[in-house]
């Protein structure tokens, strides 16, 4: 009974065999003859069906992200006044051409408050003779009433009189990890409004400097986010947002000579700003010193015979440190204490201080050390 029972799994084995052999047969002959490929029904192509839902999803995130923020997106407009500039030539004689007095649009900033706080970049808005403009995606205008500019980093609140608006969600950009996926928006090249572009975020705590660094007032961010979404002259201001539709960084700056190198100040910075500025009405205050600055390298001390240091270009009038006796041509070699260096400048030093501290100062003038005391003060634009 037994042996039977053993045969008859055996055939029973062999016939399967035989019906999946024909079936296999049959549809590459099918293929073949007609083109029909009957076991692409019964068999799923698992890994393009994954590929392809995994395209969907990323393109259904972007899509509800882009709808959520873009209400919430504005685009920064800058009218400078309209000034008559002159020239001669010796051909047409002294003609003149009217500059400046037409709106162009300059940057991005997005909705923080619902009575209508804007946030932007400092450097968006740093001609303090122009006047500015918001625009909403729905094309309402709105004039700039007030615009306050955070002395320590390169961010700024415009305030618009408008109720009701849609403020973004702002997340945590501390637990931030390279590779994540960000969308970013705004006026890309000044021109094209509400620009969508998509990236990771390519590296983590990364150090630009904004401005000339020949100026004692410019400051160096630290810790920003470097991605790879296309971020390009008019986002700056802009959002960076994750998966969850929350900022997580406010663009600032695209790397000359570089593709797809963008960066963008962390949220917490910016959060932790805009809590102080609606608890007393203004940021914190910036020590101030007074003088245009630019650091020696080690090579250059070397070269030069000099140590390193702040060489000062140019003394602040009436500043702290014109008080202070120091002079143009100058070394600042420490600050408080602390040797400066390419890797510790001025800027650095300063910014750990408060207005109203009392500093001493190494400097070097002519082959010879002294002893300076300097009384900072607040720093105003």
């Amino acid at each position: 009974m037994k042996k039977r029972l053993n045969i008859r799994k055996f055939l029973i084995g062999v016939a399967l065999t035989l019906i999946v052999l024909a079936a296999v047969s049959g549809g590459v002959v099918a293929d073949r003859l007609w083109g029909i490929k009957p076991l692409d029904k019964l068999i799923p192509r698992s890994s393009s069906f994954r590929l392809d839902q995994k395209i969907l999803n990323e393109e259904s995130v972007v899509i509800e992200v882009a709808e959520k923020a873009s209400p919430s997106v504005v685009t920064v407009s800058k009218q400078s006044p309209a000034r008559r500039i002159f020239q001669f030539s010796p051909f047409r004689g002294l003609t003149q051409r009217i500059e400046g007095g037409i709106p162009e649009d300059i940057g991005t900033g997005f909705v923080v408050s619902s009575d209508g706080l804007i946030v932007t970049n400092k450097h968006v808005v740093s001609d303090t003779r122009a006047t500015y403009k918001v625009i909403t995606k729905d094309g309402k205008e709105y004039d700039v009433k007030q615009i306050s500019r955070d002395p320590s980093n390169d961010i700024a609140i415009l305030k618009i009189d408008a109720l009701g608006l849609k403020p973004l969600e702002l997340g945590d950009s501390s637990s931030l990890k390279v590779g994540q996926f960000v969308i970013a928006i705004g006026t890309a090249l000044g021109e094209f409004r509400h620009t969508v572009t998509t990236g990771v975020i390519s590296g983590l705590g990364r150090g630009i400097i904004a401005g000339s660094i020949l100026e004692g007032y410019v400051e160096k961010l630290d810790d920003v986010i470097q991605t790879d979404a296309a971020i390009n002259p008019g986002n700056s201001g802009g959002p960076l947002l994750n998966s969850a539709g929350q900022v997580i960084g406010v663009n600032v700056a695209v790397a000359q000579e570089a593709q797809n190198i963008g960066f963008a100040l962390p949220i917490n910075i910016v959060k932790e700003a805009l809590k102080t500025f609606k608890e007393t009405g203004r940021f914190a205050p910036k020590p101030y010193l007074g003088v245009q600055y630019q650091m020696i390298s080690r090579r250059m001390a070397i070269l030069n015979n000099i140590p390193t240091g702040a060489y000062v270009v140019e003394v602040i009038t009436g500043s702290p440190a014109e008080s202070a006796g120091i002079l143009a041509d100058d070394i600042i070699t420490k600050f408080a204490g602390q040797e400066l260096s390419e890797n510790n400048t001025l800027a650095d030093e300063i910014k750990k201080k408060k207005p109203g501290e009392q500093v001493n100062l190494e400097i070097w003038r002519n082959g010879q050390k002294l002893n300076l005391s300097v009384l900072l003060s607040e720093f105003s634009q």
